[in-house]
């Protein structure tokens, strides 16, 4: 087999004369430049360890210490009160030896004791969230001073310069957890039921909850965060179901431009991205993101090389420390294409080169390859049985093992999507379902994100949920499309720019042997794979009439003014209200993830109620501030730990190991999200010039409904003058239509804004104040 003989340093054969020794010098070559490689990796660990030990201090400050004491020493002052003296009793060397090392000792101590204190400073000043909570040009004075968090941030953090001095997610107490939880529930019960549950939170609170609360309290002590790990295990890990559109979520490319139609170059530029990215990432020179304070950057460190395996009771998320290659899928072939050559990084030319190759390449699938990627797609138990069953020695599992190993995944799609055009208006709505889904099988949905270049040059990315949520992908998605645009760029023909080493090796055709039952198992998982698909509505609203440049003139939260208007659209559709998610962060905390913002309250209710009912218009505009007031404040509790939900679960999980059943937490727990929400922001607007080019930046993406009878939806802002939303829902349920929930969220974007502005509609409609951009053809 080519790839055996590939991976063999030396043959031997048995003569008559001896034993002829053959050594392959390329294949030592290659294990030798790959040992340098690793050890320069440990090198850079272990320095970036030093650097972010002790930061905010650096290195070099012990010098710095050091040569201070001994100054003051030449003085003939004792500036250690004695304490250098106590060190020389007890140091077996000469008088003057004996002097200068107990000097040094005592001012490697004296460093240490300061970084200890400025880090426990620098924590303190993590730890407070009230300016969180001030209004706007209103700041009191304690905030002031803790804007003094500047002084110790140091001048170039590392991307983990932070992580030691982050606080750990404080547990709320358990009786604002259960009031926060019956005001949530208020507007979508009535008097009966709200009695019966705020009973049954009140028993709660008083017998089984504070038993639960003090294990959970025990936990926080050790752990550096409470939740994450149970979030991690019971919500992703132990599901059952096919990760595939009800776990798995994708990103787009840009909107309104290609940068090449060539499918090879652009693999080649945004491949060669990827690892710069990665590159940037293992020696921590990656900004740490922040708003205002850093956040939690734990979740980058699974980014690559990482696969999620099945079991058959929980899966595992599996990382390993490097990979040299991407495995690619085309027209149900997999390749392993390496993108180092003699310790170096292909260039982009070479990298499209390759992938051309791939696409040249005429060999036939495997018997049971082409749809092999169905078995990802499908329940879990089936996937983990095929595994163990199929794929778990021989030639399958080293080919499965080359998958798992990549540090990302390629599809090299045959079909045009992402173009977007007024005579083809479900477009987006295709482009949104190839990268949720595409046919089933040429994804390979277990690993930590896939990479998808359509035939036309328009690309996209699906992202497994378990091990890092939406944003952390997002903000490599962000460097690749920034980096691939705007610094690697196209020769004139469209090709990558550079030159091509033509002694570059074919990229390895990965060899399957599949028995007919495994493809029974393989038709079995596509069919179920299939039907979900199917059952899955899909719509992308690009609303281009203003964006949040036009709302923020209100003076109201551009998200606040998204989740009225989805309130008022789905009761608009329904009649009624429903239980909403909407995704906020816990990464100014160690290890945090995320919290549920309950975005339908009294308030939002009132609001909508009063407007369908036709109010004047002064008490709807009254109402509206009040229930956008009341969802930043709830927004801001969620990132600040003082959420509801994470706290529930985790009371639950413990009640669980505890073997002790509760009604209200399997109440709770219970309750369907007919409406989940997610914003996903720009992190590194510094990459992308909005103002000159609005058109070069990502459609966002978007999510599967989470319930069956309910709606997901995705929005995000472009520049100021642009939202899109990406919707899904099931074709099963009657009762749900992702194009119509679509137009009753444009029909209530204009509403509010309207309510808000009256006398600035027609402004709205004026070009001049709207960046051009031009839509392909």
């Amino acid at each position: 087999m080519a790839e055996a003989h590939q991976a063999v340093a030396f043959q031997f054969t048995v003569t008559p004369e001896g034993i002829d020794l053959r050594l392959s010098h390329q294949a030592l070559s290659e294990i030798y430049l790959s040992g340098v490689r690793s050890w320069k990796k440990r090198i850079i660990r272990i320095k970036n360890s030093v650097i972010t030990g002790v930061y905010p201090a650096s290195p070099s400050s012990w010098l710095f210490v050091v040569i201070a004491i001994l100054a003051t020493m030449y003085t003939r002052s004792d500036p250690s009160m004695g304490i250098i003296a106590k060190i020389q009793e007890h140091l077996p060397v000469s008088v003057l030896a004996d002097h200068m090392v107990s000097a040094v000792l005592f001012s490697t101590m004296l460093w240490l004791l300061l970084i200890f204190t400025m880090r426990l400073c620098l924590k303190q000043l993590l730890s407070y969230h009230r300016w969180m909570f001030e209004q706007h040009g209103k700041m009191s004075t304690t905030t002031k001073i803790w804007a003094l968090v500047r002084i110790f941030s140091g001048r170039k953090p590392l991307l983990y310069s932070y992580q030691g001095s982050l606080p750990n997610l404080p547990v709320p107490a358990i009786k604002d957890t259960v009031k926060r939880y019956l005001e949530s529930v208020r507007p979508l019960m009535n008097d009966g039921e709200y009695e019966r549950m705020t009973k049954l939170a009140t028993e709660f609170e008083s017998s089984l909850g504070n038993r639960l609360q003090w294990y959970l309290k025990l936990k926080a002590l050790w752990a550096s965060n409470y939740v994450s790990d149970w979030w991690e295990e019971y919500v992703y890990l132990r599901g059952r179901s096919p990760i595939m559109v009800n776990s798995n979520y994708y990103g787009m490319d840009f909107l309104y431009v290609t940068p090449t139609p060539i499918q090879a170059a652009r693999a080649g530029n945004s491949i060669h991205a990827f690892f710069l990215y990665r590159r940037k990432l293992n020696k921590e020179e990656i900004k740490p993101v922040s708003t205002v304070i850093p956040l939690c950057a734990a979740q980058c460190e699974r980014i690559f090389n990482t696969t999620r395996i099945p079991g058959e009771e929980t899966d595992t998320v599996q990382h390993w420390k490097d990979s040299d290659y991407v495995a690619v899928y085309h027209k149900g072939r997999y390749f392993r294409l390496k993108v180092y050559q003699a310790g170096r990084l292909l260039s982009p030319r070479e990298i499209e080169f390759q992938i051309q190759r791939i696409l040249d390449d005429p060999a036939p699938p495997s018997k049971g390859e082409a749809k092999l990627g169905a078995l990802t797609a499908a329940d879990r138990v089936s996937w983990a049985e095929a595994r163990v069953k199929y794929f778990s020695s021989g030639i399958n599992k080293r080919s499965l093992d080359v998958i798992e190993r990549a540090a990302f995944f390629v599809t090299l799609d045959d079909e045009e999507q992402g173009t977007m055009r007024d005579d083809q208006p479900a477009s987006l709505d295709n482009y949104a379902k190839s990268l949720l889904h595409g046919k089933c099988y040429d994804r390979w949905f277990d690993k930590s994100f896939s990479v998808i270049y359509y035939k036309n040059g328009k690309s996209g990315i699906n992202g497994e949920h378990s091990w890092a949520d939406a944003p952390v992908v997002a903000h490599v998605w962000e460097y690749v499309l920034a980096t691939d645009s705007f610094q690697l760029g196209y020769n004139e023909e469209g090709h990558c720019k550079g030159e091509v080493d033509a002694s570059l090796p074919q990229p390895q055709k990965l060899n399957w042997e599949i028995s007919p039952e495994c493809e029974e198992q393989i038709s079995r998982s596509l069919a179920v794979a299939q039907a979900l698909a199917d059952d899955v509505d899909f719509h992308v609203l690009s609303f281009r009439d203003f964006g949040k440049g036009q709302i923020k003139k209100c003076k109201v939260s551009p998200d606040a003014f998204i989740q009225m208007t989805l309130q008022l659209a789905y009761y608009r559709e329904r009649g009624t209200f429903c239980l909403t998610y909407e995704a906020s962060m816990t990464r100014l905390f160690r290890e945090g993830r995320t919290e549920t913002v309950r975005s339908c309250t009294n308030e939002s209710s009132a609001f909508v109620r009063a407007l369908e009912n036709g109010e004047p218009a002064d008490v709807c505009r009254r109402l509206f501030r009040g229930a956008s007031e009341k969802h930043q404040q709830l927004y801001r509790m969620a990132m600040t730990g003082a959420g509801i939900d994470r706290h529930l679960f985790c009371l639950y999980v413990v009640s669980k190991y505890l073997g002790l059943e509760s009604p209200f937490l399997k109440e709770v727990l219970a309750e369907p999200w007919r409406l989940s929400t997610s914003q996903t922001s720009i992190q590194q607007v510094e990459l992308f010039d909005l103002a000159n080019h609005p058109e070069y930046i990502s459609c966002g993406g978007g999510f599967g409904p989470v319930a069956d009878d309910g709606y997901g939806v995705s929005y995000n802002f472009i520049g100021e003058n642009v939202i899109n939303f990406h919707i899904s829902c099931k074709h099963s349920c009657p009762s749900t239509d992702a194009h119509k929930f679509g137009d009753q969220i444009r029909k209530a974007v204009n509403d509010l804004l309207q309510l808000l502005s009256p006398n600035q509609k027609e402004s709205n409609k004026t070009e001049e104040s709207q960046p051009k951009v031009k839509k392909e053809q």
